[in-house]
């Protein structure tokens, strides 16, 4: 392990913090600062998250700055908390729950910091408030790799490691991962103070993300010139276009409990999250949801349940129930229309219309069927598009059943002969992924970071930045799942 001077006490980086989350009053959250991680050191760094946050890419490469993400010290002008909240979980009233190993650190140029798996906070309840390699990586990885595709995300600037110990299952070592995001505000953040019988801070947290998020609400003149009832349909369009975007790309989130929902619309806590391979519109990627409540293909139904748990949550601002419902309505022709083109998009074609609908459907129960790679199969299909002597039977080639995608690929053809060739691939191969974060990926560079070697994580990230890029040195990251990925089981205990 490499040497590292001691943490100083405080790191002045001349950041200017705007700590607003934190004047919002003592019930929203317990002050407290983060337990220091012992012999701290990197395990991936994001240039482009640094940049984008302002922040001097270089500090992710300092002694200091890695002590003070792995909160061995404090950053001067940080005002570190731990924030409260409630939640849904598995469609059952959880209560009180809260930043059990988060911590914000503050504001910087518009975004807020958080440190997760700093150490215990009032918050933590069982747990200890620590979070281990293996999750963060993922974290890490999946946060710039949502980014690069496009899909609303928080942003993740590092993850440190350290040797620790920390028991889930087995024994494991601990990590920290920097998470950067406008706002970590949640669904549950209304439903606690709504449900705990605190009208007044409810108001507060309403007015507060109104004013900082979402001031377009104060003059929307849709809702009777109430600010809050456009503020839940601001959320429920936010969200629709989010879910919309993780159906599109393959993407499983895992956990969908209100909790872990962004007042933003972002994704956010990745934990049993997975990008699919084989399509499966019933696909469970977490092990602990035996139930299948967040099956693949209820991820939209249960966005909406839990926009009805948030709009429940804000109904004593909004009074009338009936300008709750017509708010949270939006969601049913606000998803479909989203989720239409952006499939329409990865087809080529720059609208979405009610001719693209049937060939949409058709192609989605023929993957389905055959069980075809969702990624490899967009990926192909924008090429055989492009050249489609080159691309010769690649696209025939992933289905068993060769009647039935030559009946479709005809159907095609036949409304892609509207669109100029090039112009639909080029729209295609900006929109169909070569690369994602499959999750065998994800565990050749865990397990390359448990023997300290951390250059796989550093390639997978600059290819996941750039997944449209053709990155030929990487093509075998875009191959066929190895048959031991079927076997990854990825459960919440992280």
């Amino acid at each position: 392990m490499s040497y590292l001077p001691p943490a100083p006490d405080a790191l002045d980086l001349n950041l200017r913090w705007n700590n607003r989350f934190a004047i919002l009053g003592e019930a929203f959250f317990e002050s407290l600062s983060p337990t220091p991680l012992p012999a701290p050191y990197w395990v991936g760094t994001s240039a482009s998250a640094a940049r984008d946050a302002g922040w001097d890419e270089a500090w992710l490469q300092h002694p200091d700055v890695l002590h003070a993400l792995s909160g061995n010290c404090l950053l001067l002008g940080s005002q570190p908390l731990a924030s409260v909240y409630s939640g849904h979980q598995f469609g059952q009233w959880a209560g009180q729950l809260g930043d059990g190993r988060a911590i914000l650190l503050g504001e910087v140029n518009g975004l807020e910091v958080q440190l997760k798996g700093a150490g215990l906070t009032p918050f933590s309840r069982m747990g200890d408030g620590r979070a281990v390699l293996r999750s963060s990586i993922r974290e890490f990885l999946a946060s710039e790799a949502m980014h690069g595709l496009g899909v609303p995300t928080s942003r993740a600037l590092c993850v440190t490691g350290s040797d620790a110990p920390v028991r889930r299952e087995t024994l494991e070592t601990a990590a920290v991962v920097t998470r950067l995001a406008p706002s970590f505000i949640r669904f549950g953040h209304f439903e606690h103070f709504c449900h705990h019988g605190m009208p007044g801070e409810l108001k507060t947290l309403a007015n507060f993300v109104i004013d900082h998020h979402y001031p377009e609400c104060r003059q929307d003149p849709r809702w009777n010139a109430n600010p809050y009832v456009a503020l839940l349909a601001a959320v429920t369009a936010r969200t629709a276009e989010m879910v919309a975007h993780w159906q599109a790309v393959g993407f499983c989130h895992g956990v969908m409990n209100t909790d872990n929902m962004s007042i933003l619309g972002l994704t956010i806590d990745y934990g049993p999250f997975q990008f699919m391979d084989a399509y499966d519109p019933g696909h469970i990627c977490n092990h602990s949801d035996t139930s299948g409540r967040y099956a693949f293909y209820k991820q939209p139904n249960v966005a909406y349940w839990n926009l009805f748990c948030l709009g429940q949550a804000m109904m004593p601002l909004i009074e009338e129930q009936e300008h709750a419902i017509a708010a949270l309505e939006t969601f049913k022709d606000i998803y479909p229309r989203a989720f239409a083109r952006r499939m329409a998009a990865k087809l080529g074609f720059d609208q979405a219309r009610e001719a693209h609908k049937p060939l949409i459907e058709d192609i989605l129960k023929l993957l389905a069927a055959d069980k075809v790679d969702f990624t490899i199969f967009w990926r192909r299909l924008s090429h055989w598009v492009a050249d489609p002597a080159a691309a010769g039977d690649s696209v025939r080639d992933l289905f068993l059943n060769r009647p039935a995608i030559d009946t479709w690929l005809l159907s095609y053809s036949e409304l892609l002969a509207h669109t100029p060739p090039g112009l639909a691939a080029d729209l295609m191969l900006k929109t169909n992924p070569k690369y994602v974060l499959r999750n065998h990926l994800g565990e050749q560079a865990i397990q390359a970071a448990k023997a300290k070697d951390f250059s796989v994580v550093a390639d997978l990230l600059k290819v996941l930045e750039r997944p449209y890029d053709e990155h030929p040195a990487h093509d075998a990251w875009a191959g066929f799942p190895p048959d031991w990925a079927a076997q990854i089981s990825i459960s919440c205990s992280s």
